[in-house]
C-alpha cells in the first residue's frame, strides 16, 4: 500500500496500490493451508464449521477480485494525516447540498471502512435514495488507529479515549466546528467516549450498540420480556460467545502469530464474532443466499484488507487497551462523566444482545432518539445500508 505525493502539510491524499505479487503470495498461503478435521457437532458452538471456510477459501482463490474493492475505495476521496503520532486514513465524502450536516462514523472490530462504504450514497446524496436535500450529510470515515490503512500505535495508551480525541482534532482540521457522530461495536465506544469527554464541535451522537452493558449489565431492568430476553443474550454472550474478546483483551499477541500467518486463520478468527451474522456469513458461502449487503465479496474485501495491511495484530491490541481502561474506571469507583449532547439509538433485532429503550434510556436519561428496527444485526451498516442511512436522518433531524 501506498500514498500519493503529499501535497499539503497536514491532510494528504491516498490512494490503494496493492503489488500483484502481494494477491499472488496470498493465494498461495490459502491453497496451502492445513486443515484441521470436521467439527463434531452441527451448528456453530465448537467455532467456524468446516464446509463455510472452506467455500469461503474457493472462492477467495477462484473467483474473487480484490482490485474490484480496490477501484471501489480508489473512487472516494481518501486522505490521510498524522495525528498524535498516528497516520490517520480516513475518506472524506462531501455532500452537494453545501448545508449538509458532517458526520464522523466508527467502524468496529472485525470490521473497517469496507462495512461503512455503501452508506456513502445515501448519505450524501439522499435524493437519490429517498430523501430530501435536507437530509443530506458530509461524511468522514476513519479507519481506527491499527485498523485497515491508519498507522499502527508503537506506544501504549491508544485506547477508544484516546481516538476519541484524535477524532476531534480530524474535524477540527477538516474545518468543521459543528458535527455528529455515530457508531457501532468498538466505533461505539469512541462516539460515545467524544460525548462524554465533551470534545468541542460535537452537538449529538448515535449508537447502535449499548456497550455500557459490559459494565453495569447486572444491574439494568429486567422485568419485561423483552429485558429478560436482552439478559440472557448477554449471560449467553458472557458464556458462550466471548472467546474472542478475552483473547484480544488479555493476550492479543499470541493469537496475532497464527493471524498474520495463516489468510484462512484470520477468515476464521474473524468470521467468528457472534451468531446472528455467523449465520448470515455462512449463508452466503455455503448456501450462496446473501443476507442484504453481506455478500461474498464484500465479505471478503474486508478479511483480504485485514491481510494486505498487516492489521490483525494492532487491531487485536485495541481491545488490550481498552479493557484495561475499562478496569481502571471501574477501580476508580467513579461514575462516567454525564452526556451534555442528544443521544439517538437504534436497536437491530440480530444484535448480540437486542437492547430495550429501558436499558438505554437507563445510560443516557434525556434519550432523544430510539427506534426498533425491523432487520439487520450486528453489522447494521454494512447489512442494511438504505435502511441504516434512513436511521441517520431520522435521529439527527433535530439537529439540523
Amino acid at each position: 500500500m501506498s500514498s500519493a505525493a503529499e501535497t499539503a502539510i497536514d491532510i494528504r491524499p491516498f490512494q490503494v496500490e496493492t503489488p500483484e505479487e502481494e494477491l499472488a503470495e496470498l493465494r498461495r498461503r490459502i491453497e496451502a493451508t492445513r486443515w484441521p478435521s470436521k467439527e463434531l457437532v452441527a451448528d456453530r458452538s465448537q467455532g467456524v464449521q468446516l464446509a463455510t471456510l472452506q467455500a469461503l477459501a474457493r472462492y477467495w482463490t477462484t473467483d474473487y477480485d480484490w482490485r474490484k474493492a480496490e477501484a471501489k475505495l480508489n473512487a472516494l476521496p481518501q486522505f490521510t494525516t498524522e495525528i498524535d503520532g498516528i497516520d490517520v486514513h480516513f475518506i472524506h465524502v462531501k455532500s452537494r447540498q453545501e448545508n449538509a450536516l458532517p458526520l464522523i462514523m466508527t467502524h468496529g472490530w472485525p470490521g473497517s471502512v469496507i462495512e461503512l462504504l455503501d452508506t456513502v450514497g445515501p448519505l450524501t446524496d439522499p435524493t437519490a435514495h429517498g430523501g430530501t436535500p435536507g437530509d443530506a450529510f458530509h461524511l468522514v470515515l476513519p479507519s481506527l488507529p491499527g485498523y485497515g490503512f491508519s498507522g499502527e500505535p508503537a506506544e501504549l495508551g491508544w485506547d477508544a479515549a484516546r481516538t476519541g480525541r484524535a477524532w476531534a482534532e480530524l474535524m477540527r482540521r477538516l474545518g468543521y466546528t459543528r458535527y455528529v457522530a455515530q457508531g457501532g461495536d468498538v466505533g461505539a465506544l469512541v462516539t460515545d467516549l467524544m460525548g462524554r469527554q465533551a470534545v468541542e464541535g460535537l452537538v449529538g451522537y448515535h449508537l447502535n450498540l449499548l456497550t455500557a452493558v459490559l459494565a453495569i449489565g447486572d444491574h439494568l431492568p429486567r422485568e419485561s420480556e423483552q429485558e429478560r430476553a436482552a439478559a440472557a443474550a448477554v449471560a449467553t454472550f458472557r458464556q458462550d460467545g466471548f472467546g474472542y474478546f478475552l483473547e484480544m483483551a488479555t493476550r492479543p499477541q499470541t493469537i496475532s502469530y497464527a493471524l498474520l500467518d495463516s489468510p484462512v486463520g484470520l477468515a476464521a478468527w474473524l468470521l467468528d464474532h457472534d451468531t446472528d451474522s455467523y449465520y448470515k456469513i455462512s449463508r452466503a458461502f455455503v448456501d450462496g443466499q446473501p443476507v442484504g449487503n453481506l455478500t461474498r465479496d464484500t465479505i471478503v474485501d474486508n478479511i483480504t484488507l485485514y491481510w494486505l495491511t498487516g492489521t490483525a495484530a494492532s487491531a487485536a491490541r485495541s481491545y488490550w487497551e481498552d479493557a484495561r481502561a475499562l478496569a481502571a474506571s471501574l477501580a476508580s469507583g467513579q461514575p462516567p462523566p454525564p452526556v451534555s449532547v442528544p443521544v439517538g439509538f437504534t436497536t437491530f433485532p440480530g444484535e448480540i444482545w437486542a437492547s430495550p429503550r429501558s436499558w438505554v434510556e437507563a445510560v443516557y436519561p434525556d434519550l432523544a432518539y430510539f427506534n426498533e428496527a425491523d432487520r439487520g444485526g450486528h453489522f447494521a451498516a454494512w447489512e442494511e445500508p438504505e435502511l441504516f442511512a434512513a436511521e441517520m436522518r431520522a435521529a439527527f433531524s433535530s439537529l439540523r
